[in-house]
């Protein structure tokens, strides 16, 4: 394949920018219409903020469900919408979104992939989820070659040392992972902090001091202020210790996890209608300012919003509706009930041959 050449443009019905549960049912909402969804987000997971944040944390008010964790309700909503092979582009920020001649619009993310979109959801929740980078100037120029955000293949792993910055639980568990690799094993690996102290659950912490014991692992306290670099590459970190000495730390890759921080970014030079960092929409179809562009979720405002996850279930659903009609105005479906639809059970994946009855109501 020629590096030099742009990626090509995929074509789909919607793309949803945002892959929490509320942009997860949407691409539910949206199959049953048969109305064809990307779904792109920052995090190289779907589930947003109840996996990111508080993944085991308890939620009580999902309909007929009493108790379930973020975890776990993503994973539910994954099976559901597993008819609709949704096509995922995680790890990927939207860095740009334009309307083109023909009505459509065009997003093109970071790194470098474009989509071309009938219509777009934003299920952004309080904005995208992107990682805490080290404030060192000129040290994102090693992006994706030598400085990570989230691991790479172990392969690349291989006989390579490597340094992991942070002191919470995903670093220290991060680190744990590659200091215990049994195939693909880096050369060595060192984890930097800027204390002598953690925030991760005392068995993790006791791994990893156990791991040091063992020579496994290094552990360093230290706050990285600068950089070296030879023939291009990055050969060593600066890094200034407690007593205020700085000591150069040779690595070959490093891997940053110092949390993430929600941020609305690219979504403000959009020119949509915003009001306190939030889009304005429409309350009958969460139609922003802008035609064909939806917002649904923490993302947008209306009179009486609520910020709650079954609220944006709902705003998914009307918003869908509100898609097929906007893509599709000469076209219309018939209103039906997944309880007495032929065509929505095929479209399930359910048996052939679905009951004929009367609606009664259900969904």
């Amino acid at each position: 394949m020629n590096p030099h050449r742009p990626a090509p443009t995929l074509d789909t019905d919607v793309a949803i920018i945002g892959a929490g549960p509320v942009g997860l049912f949407a691409v539910f909402q949206l199959g049953l219409l048969e109305l064809r969804a990307h779904v792109i987000d920052a995090l190289p997971h779907a589930g947003g903020q109840p996996v990111e944040l508080y993944a085991d944390k308890p939620i009580y008010d999902i309909a007929a469900v009493p108790v379930c964790s973020g975890q776990t309700l993503t994973d539910a909503l994954l099976r559901q919408i597993a008819p609709f092979a949704p096509q995922w582009h995680l790890g990927h920020l939207v860095e740009s979104l334009q309307r083109l001649p023909d009505g459509r619009f065009l997003l093109q993310t970071e790194p470098g992939r474009r989509l071309r979109a009938r219509s777009v959801f934003i299920a952004a929740g309080v904005g995208a989820f992107l990682p805490r980078r080290l404030k060192v100037a000129g040290l994102e120029a090693f992006e994706r070659r030598q400085l990570f955000h989230q691991a790479p293949a172990d392969a690349a792993l291989a006989g390579q040392h490597v340094v992991v910055v942070g002191g919470g639980e995903p670093a220290l568990t991060q680190a744990i992972r590659l200091a215990t690799l049994a195939a693909a094993a880096p050369a060595s690996v060192t984890l930097l902090h800027r204390r002598d102290g953690f925030q991760a659950a005392p068995a993790t912490q006791a791994r990893v001091r156990a791991l040091c014991a063992a020579g496994s692992m290094r552990f360093r306290v230290g706050q990285v202020v600068g950089f070296e670099q030879a023939a291009g590459r990055l050969s060593a970190l600066q890094v200034m210790g407690p007593d205020g000495s700085t000591q150069p730390l040779p690595l070959e890759l490093l891997l940053v996890q110092q949390g993430v921080s929600p941020r609305l970014g690219p979504i403000t030079a959009w020119q949509l209608a915003l009001e306190r960092k939030q889009l304005v929409v429409d309350a009958a179809t969460f139609q922003t300012s802008e035609p064909g562009i939806f917002a649904i979720g923490d993302i947008n405002t209306y009179p009486g919003k609520k910020k709650l996850m079954v609220c944006g279930f709902h705003e998914a659903t009307l918003a869908a509706y509100a898609a097929r009609e906007h893509i599709h105005p000469h076209d219309p479906l018939p209103f039906e009930y997944t309880t007495s639809s032929a065509r929505l059970q095929r479209l399930l994946g359910m048996a052939s041959g679905a009951r004929e009855h009367a609606g009664d109501g259900a969904g």
